[in-house]
């Protein structure tokens, strides 16, 4: 059992039990220490935090989720990316919903944003949710717990989401700027990024494994495709892809698969990616790097590492500097702050 420190007097501590799933395997999760006087220190996430408030909750945004991956089965890479997005940017407050902020320009404006979907299944959630607890669950949680849901149904690991996270009043274009990370960010960055967060080099490999669902626009790629072209790339997938991306004037349209599985949550994209098929540079780069190359090797070859290195990842990043107690508030529409 690992202990990682949190805000308020607590620690969170990381257990493993194993219970029956519908797929089998693991339970992760964490569970809240207090340590010290808490009296007047706001409460913390926990497991099932809406079981007396709205005991529902969870039911309702697996059903929503459940329904979107039969129509569409990117739903789960778009809902991924829009947790990560929404915890990269002054932690996980569902700030990356908000269309009007105060007269400034929101997250979802900015560049690093483009091609983040899914907003309407998080707000179709929150309407119904709406309906049997009104101004109760946060949008926050909603985006979290929906994307657990899409990474389980993918075939991914099931993750006990921590709950409990309350709705922020801000959001800025400026701040999604500087703060996600760029298409062609390299390892020392990464890093970087994750360090600041408690996430270590092996979990943060893991999250990058999330490029295991979904797809990537010629955008975000086709400067390895001009002279010289990046050598890390393999003959084949290097012609393919100088194929899907031959006209610049299509770029934001044309896109390849991040993997050879683009709708299973899996290990594939390790493989591939130790094979010359990394679609963004960073793919190829964590493949080659001497401080990332062991993880991507263990994850190619065990898929059960991959999934619980991504699950302590995850809870990770989805509890950074999350607004507690009474902080920001529960909105009762995720586009807009409460009157």
């Amino acid at each position: 059992m690992r202990s990682i420190r949190c805000d308020f007097g607590c620690v969170w501590r990381l257990y493993v039990a194993v219970r029956r799933f519908p797929a089998g395997g693991k339970r992760w999760g964490f569970e809240r220490v207090i340590i010290g006087d808490s009296k007047e220190k706001s409460p913390g996430l926990e497991l099932n935090f809406y079981r007396n408030s709205c005991p529902n909750a969870e039911q309702v945004v697996k059903d929503e989720v459940s329904r979107s991956m039969l129509l569409d089965p990117t739903s789960a890479a778009a809902l991924l990316r829009l947790a990560f997005h929404d915890c990269q940017v002054d932690g996980c407050d569902g700030s990356v919903m908000l269309s009007y902020s105060n007269g400034s320009i929101t997250e979802t404006e900015s560049d690093m944003n483009f091609g983040v979907r899914k907003l309407d299944l998080i707000d179709g959630t929150k309407r119904s949710l709406e309906r049997i607890c009104p101004q109760t669950v946060s949008c926050a949680d909603i985006i979290q717990l929906a994307a657990r849901d899409g990474v389980y149904l993918a075939g991914g690991p099931y993750i006990e989401i921590l709950t409990g996270r309350r709705d922020g009043k801000l959001s800025s274009k400026e701040r999604a700027d500087k703060q996600l990370p760029a298409a062609d960010i390299s390892v020392d960055k990464f890093i970087k990024i994750f360090q600041q967060k408690n996430i270590s080099v092996q979990e943060g490999v893991a999250l990058i494994g999330a490029h295991t669902l979904g797809i990537s626009h010629c955008r975000n790629f086709e400067k390895r495709l001009q002279p010289p072209i990046d050598p890390t790339l393999s003959t084949s997938f290097k012609l393919t892809l100088l194929v899907i991306c031959s006209d610049p004037f299509l770029s934001n349209v044309t896109f390849a698969t991040n993997d050879a599985t683009t709708f299973a949550f899996d290990n594939r994209y390790f493989t591939d990616i130790l094979n010359g098929r990394g679609l963004l540079k960073i793919d190829s780069e964590i493949s080659s790097d001497q401080r990332t190359k062991p993880y991507v090797l263990g994850f190619a070859s065990n898929q059960q590492q991959f999934f619980n290195s991504f699950t302590s990842g995850f809870l990770k990043l989805s509890s950074h500097k999350v607004l507690l107690g009474k902080e920001g508030e529960i909105r009762k529409d995720c586009r807009f702050v409460n009157n």
